[in-house]
């Protein structure tokens, strides 16, 4: 038997094995012993089984737990068995050892049956008892939830109603700026068209000069803040008509959430105060079965605190949109007014560095005009030099070909001869060296031509970009509106 407290799990609570079936089957033994032993005639009566001679002529040998076909093999020797005509009658008898066996069988599964009913007497008194104890565990852990739920329920319902109260009075605080930006959104116009006159200006610039330069950056970038200015401002009027249609947005999800706070606050406190002997407690089959939950606590408490932050951020958004839009007048008018300042700096820089551009081309044209000229004389040195060259080459070949005609043994490869060759070879390669030269001269040549061509051509794009930027985008913006003015104040 299991102590008391061990867990519930017992012996009696799994299958029972199979007890192993010591008797064998009839048809069994029939088949088995067929053709075995010797058919004999029985000279006494078959038909008394409760005779013990009757049984002890057949099987003679004490009881054993000896293999049966031993025991059998026994028979055979020592005793003839008498034929008789049902054979099955004579050989589906048991040994003692069979009667042995099957008693203590019956005794042991006796023995188990009583040890598993008295197991079960003890585990079900045990099991009644802490089943008792757990269900009014149960039952008072989910009152203590349920008194838990009442308490955050109530807790929700004050942060609500402290909510609508503060957005009921933001919400009338949203009316009086709406002019003023507008008449600001007028007068970023005249900014605008000068910044893409300017732009439209400088796409007239030719080659090189066609650049991106900070110039056009800081005029893309005025053109962008302008832009960004009139957005910011369209923006925050659409904000000033949209602020009091989402100020009623969240207020109506607050008065919504509240009053579905308040109906579940009465029916958990209801439930909360039920008790076994309470009335109106009656069984309900299957209602725990059923689940209509559409939330858990974190998303339930998440709803609610996201209601309120929205609220919230709702409410501080009206509160900081009146606000944003006195700053943003001053703030748009302030960073037209310096990138308009940034812009006419750039130009002013950028005339500076074209203007010393134009004038080191005109430095590097003049050295490039003497530089053609010097590399002209120095391709007439190198022709001059070939050509003198070649006379000594002549010379050299002339008397190789000469001591060819010395006659028989006189044709000896004297040191004169070997000098002669050597002399061939090296005036040949120097000819070679001051031809390849020559061809380089003349490469160098062409690209100073080339040069000079290109440094002319960059010179007039210099001007014309000077001309640009000088007299048709820096005469339009010598004006600019008033701060005032880009205020809303005029």
């Amino acid at each position: 038997m299991e102590p008391l407290g061990s867990t519930l799990t017992a012996t009696y609570a799994h299958p029972k094995p199979t007890p192993t079936n010591f008797l064998p089957a009839v048809s069994t033994l029939a088949s088995s012993y067929r053709d075995r032993f010797p058919h004999n005639n029985v000279t006494h009566s078959l038909s008394l089984p409760w005779r013990p001679s009757t049984y002890y002529k057949v099987a003679s040998n004490s009881p054993t737990l000896g293999p049966y076909c031993t025991r059998s093999q026994k028979v055979c020797d020592n005793t003839m068995l008498p034929f008789v005509s049902n054979r099955t009658t004579l050989f589906t008898r048991y040994t003692p050892d069979d009667w042995y066996r099957s008693n203590l069988t019956n005794y042991l599964e006796s023995d188990t049956s009583r040890h598993n009913s008295e197991r079960l007497r003890v585990d079900t008194s045990r099991l009644i008892q802490d089943k008792y104890q757990h269900t009014r565990k149960t039952q008072a852990d989910s009152t203590q939830n349920l008194g838990e739920r009442v308490n955050d329920i109530g807790f929700w319902k004050s942060e609500i109603t402290h909510e609508l109260d503060a957005m009921i009075g933001e919400t009338n605080a949203l009316t009086d700026v709406k002019k003023k930006l507008e008449r600001a959104l007028m007068e970023t116009e005249a900014p605008l068209q000068v910044a893409r006159e300017c732009l439209f200006h400088r796409e007239k610039r030719m080659g090189i000069d066609l650049v991106h330069d900070d110039v056009e950056i800081q005029l893309l970038t005025e053109v962008d803040i302008i832009l960004c200015c009139e957005e910011r401002m369209k923006l925050h009027l659409d904000k000033a008509i949209a602020q009091l249609a989402a100020n009623r947005a969240s207020q109506h999800e607050l008065e919504k959430d509240l009053s579905d706070k308040q109906a579940a606050y009465r029916i958990d406190d209801k439930c909360h105060h039920l008790r076994n002997t309470s009335d109106g407690v009656s069984y309900f089959r299957g209602v725990e079965r059923v689940d209509a939950t559409v939330s858990v606590p974190e998303s339930w408490a998440k709803f609610t605190d996201d209601n309120v932050l929205h609220s919230q951020s709702t409410r501080a958004a009206s509160s900081k949109l009146r606000d944003d839009i006195h700053n943003l007048l001053v703030v748009t008018a302030n960073e037209m007014w310096n990138q308009f300042n940034k812009v006419n700096l750039s130009f002013t820089s950028r005339i500076a560095e074209t203007a010393d551009a134009k004038n080191k081309i005109q430095i590097h044209l003049a050295k490039t005009l003497q530089e053609i000229f010097q590399t002209e004389m120095t391709i007439e040195s190198i022709k001059k030099a070939i050509k003198d060259k070649s006379a000594f080459l002549k010379v050299a070949q002339t008397r190789l070909d000469e001591r060819t005609r010395r006659p028989n043994i006189e044709l000896c490869q004297d040191m004169a001869q070997l000098r002669l060759v050597n002399e061939v070879y090296e005036v040949d390669d120097t000819i070679q060296t001051l031809q390849q030269r020559l061809k380089e001269a003349e490469d160098t040549l062409q690209s100073l031509v080339h040069t000079k061509a290109t440094l002319e051509h960059d010179l007039a794009v210099k001007a014309n970009s000077l001309y640009i930027d000088q007299e048709k985008c820096m005469s339009t913006r010598k004006t600019f509106p008033n701060t005032l003015r880009l205020v809303g104040f005029c």
